[in-house]
């Protein structure tokens, strides 16, 4: 499994925010722009918990079978896999759905004198920093799962050392 990359959740941020921003602005010239639900942060600061819960949850599990307490209760790989697969996808998502209310928060900057523009800007200012939580945590639930360097595998499982590179 491939480790999330910094630049590729930054990419989608800034793609989905410069298409927002623009379809924000076409959308106002026709008519009303589309408001920033109250939901967006409520639900991306949800699932960023959970991801840290998860995180959390699997450190003291994995600490504990490392110590060998013998009230430890074993971290099934399955699982672990699943978790991290459920926080990469999170800050994929989140970076989308946070360059889209990024997008329209920066289009609604230029109208802060009127009280439901301003609004929907905090709420799309909340939003992206929920977003960035998001991210923060599945970075973290990644970091937790990750598996330590086995230097048996970098000699060929043998301990010897490597041969030489390979014709």
């Amino acid at each position: 499994m491939k480790q999330l990359r910094i630049g590729v959740l930054a990419g989608l941020f800034v793609v989905a925010g410069v298409l927002s921003w623009a379809a924000a602005r076409l959308w106002d010239a026709f008519g009303t722009l589309p408001s920033v639900p109250l939901a967006a942060p409520i639900v991306l600061a949800a699932i960023a918990a959970v991801l840290s819960a998860t995180a959390l949850s699997l450190r003291s599990r994995l600490r504990a079978q490392r110590e060998r307490r013998p009230d430890a209760s074993g971290v099934d790989p399955l699982m672990a896999a699943r978790a991290v697969v459920f926080g990469q996808s999170s800050a994929l998502v989140a970076a989308l759905v946070s360059g889209v209310y990024g997008g329209a928060g920066v289009f609604l900057l230029g109208s802060l004198d009127i009280p439901v523009r301003r609004d929907q800007a905090i709420y799309a200012g909340f939003s992206v920093l929920a977003g960035i939580a998001v991210i923060a945590a599945a970075f973290f639930l990644e970091h937790v799962c990750k598996l330590p360097d086995d230097s048996d595998d970098d000699h060929g499982g043998n301990g010897a050392a490597p041969a030489g590179p390979a014709a």
